[in-house]
């Protein structure tokens, strides 16, 4: 049993040669980073910064901060692992070659949790600014068909119309192409990334120095598994950590990418770069420009610049938001749709899950099939929900990536890094402790006890499936050896 539940994959069988994959090679550094920021500056920025500023004050800066620097050693593991297994599946795939099969399905299994379950609040949040649109011009959906709210009564049930379409149309773009969809998150990245340095710009004129006192009006905090009234900076970090997740969604596509062992590195640590000084740049101007307990907390950005009286620039904020929601969303389906390919492919999944289209180069038929799973969650379930279990799916894809450097490290000292992670184990020893630290004080019980129950959905699937069929570990006969 023990052979069987920590047998690894053969790097060397994980490293497909450029011309033997199946996906298309189309993607380059700039693209990695353009798909990482896609995923990562959206709907966390535009909507969770609001009530992170109710949490913790001016000091929400610093709460950025702690939650860049969590992200910031799992990055550096990321790039580490990614460039020496530069194929689809990012954690996944890392944890098989590294700490063994059970341990690369349960990682796998919660990234469903970053990728795919993310998507459903962020496209929750385009139909929100969708809705407020129409408003404008007169049209307002039936109260049932505007949010989600899932109740056993039919009669008070609510769904998401909007959201769930949303999910199907990004389905069909990804399913078209892996350039097409870089394409389109290009562009949708200039304009996000554009408003947001319009607002850091509009923004410093209403900036005064004495908003930021006091600088910490709740402290630290207490939280999560701790108990407290969960304020303070350490919540808060919790909260807008969710803006974070998805710059190594550029892992995820190096098996579409033309030189890997440079550009998937150049994608993570890139991507996450960019991201923070835009985070922390744009809380410092927020912070400036309103009072911290004044801060709208739907629309935070847009309402603090409209003392500027200008339609103009609100008008970009919305642009900004939704072409923000359409890119986290549509890089966030783009990621768990290669992690499923890598699981099938594998042996973990049906082997129809890994079936390429011979015309779009792309799994579109699960492509597909993971957008209409994604649609029925956000058609029902509610948003707070889906936020805070995306949260700690990506925490504990951080902890096991991290873990992974060590051990290989440790064990395989050996094998080619074309990058290599600096102050081993020391900077992966600090990102499982801080990861740990966030989601432990940072995140409440009933986050716990779904994320607990989903880790038992996917055990019992696991072994119903997975550990009975031939997989790549158990081909390859590779047992782990501690």
């Amino acid at each position: 049993m023990k052979r069987n539940l920590f047998a690894r994959a053969a790097l060397d069988r994980l490293t497909p040669s450029t011309e033997g994959s199946a996906l298309r090679r189309k993607l380059g550094g700039v693209d990695l980073i353009a798909i990482g920021l896609g995923t990562m500056i959206g709907g966390g920025i535009f909507t969770t910064i609001g009530p992170g500023i109710s949490l913790a004050g001016p000091a929400i800066i610093v709460a950025f901060l702690l939650a860049g620097l969590a992200s910031f050693f799992a990055a550096l593991a990321y790039s580490e692992l990614g460039a020496m297994v530069p194929i689809a599946g990012s954690a996944y795939t890392y944890a098989y070659a590294t700490l063994g099969e059970i341990v690369a399905w349960i990682i796998g299994w919660d990234l469903i949790l970053e990728y795919g379950v993310s998507a459903a609040p962020v496209a929750q949040q385009f139909s929100s600014y969708a809705q407020s649109a129409l408003g404008l011009a007169g049209i307002a959906l039936p109260a049932w068909a505007q949010n989600a709210h899932f109740s056993t009564n039919l009669a008070q049930l609510h769904v998401d119309i909007i959201g769930a379409a949303f999910v199907l149309i990004l389905s069909g773009l990804l399913a078209l192409g892996i350039r097409e969809t870089a394409s389109s998150n290009n562009a949708f990245v200039v304009i996000k990334v554009g408003a947001l340095l319009v607002f850091i710009v509009a923004g410093a004129a209403l900036f005064h120095a004495a908003y930021f006192h006091p600088f910490a009006p709740h402290g630290w905090g207490a939280g999560g598994l701790a108990g407290g009234n969960g304020m303070g900076i350490i919540p808060a970090a919790a909260l807008v950590f969710f803006s974070y997740i998805g710059f190594d969604t550029a892992t995820t596509t190096a098996e579409e990418t033309r030189n890997p062992q440079r550009d998937v590195p150049i994608g993570v640590l890139g991507s996450l770069a960019i991201g923070t000084l835009i985070y922390c740049s744009v809380a410092f101007v927020l912070v400036g420009a309103v009072r911290w307990d004044h801060v709208d907390q739907n629309a935070a950005l847009a309402a603090a610049l409209r003392p500027l009286h200008s339609n103009l620039l609100e008008a970009l904020m919305v642009l900004g938001a939704f072409a923000g929601t359409t890119s986290v969303a549509l890089t966030s389906l783009l990621g768990q749709t290669r992690i499923f390919y890598a699981m099938a492919r594998d042996g973990l999944l049906p082997p129809f899950v890994a079936r390429i289209n011979p015309r779009f180069g792309t799994p579109a038929a699960m492509t597909m099939l993971t957008g209409a799973v994604i649609a029925i969650m956000t058609l029902v379930v509610p948003l707070d929900a889906l936020l805070e279990l995306v949260n700690i799916g990506t925490f504990s894809a951080f902890i096991i990536v991290c873990a992974g450097v060590i051990w290989l490290r440790r064990y395989r000292p050996e094998l080619p890094r074309p990058f290599r992670s600096p102050f081993v184990p020391l900077f992966p020893i600090c990102g499982i402790a801080l990861s740990l630290f966030l989601s432990t004080q940072g995140l409440g019980q009933f986050t716990w006890i779904r994320f607990i129950v989903w880790l038992i959905v996917g055990l019992c699937i696991y072994f119903a499936y997975g550990h009975r069929r031939p997989t790549a570990a158990t081909r390859d006969t590779v047992a782990a050896e501690v």
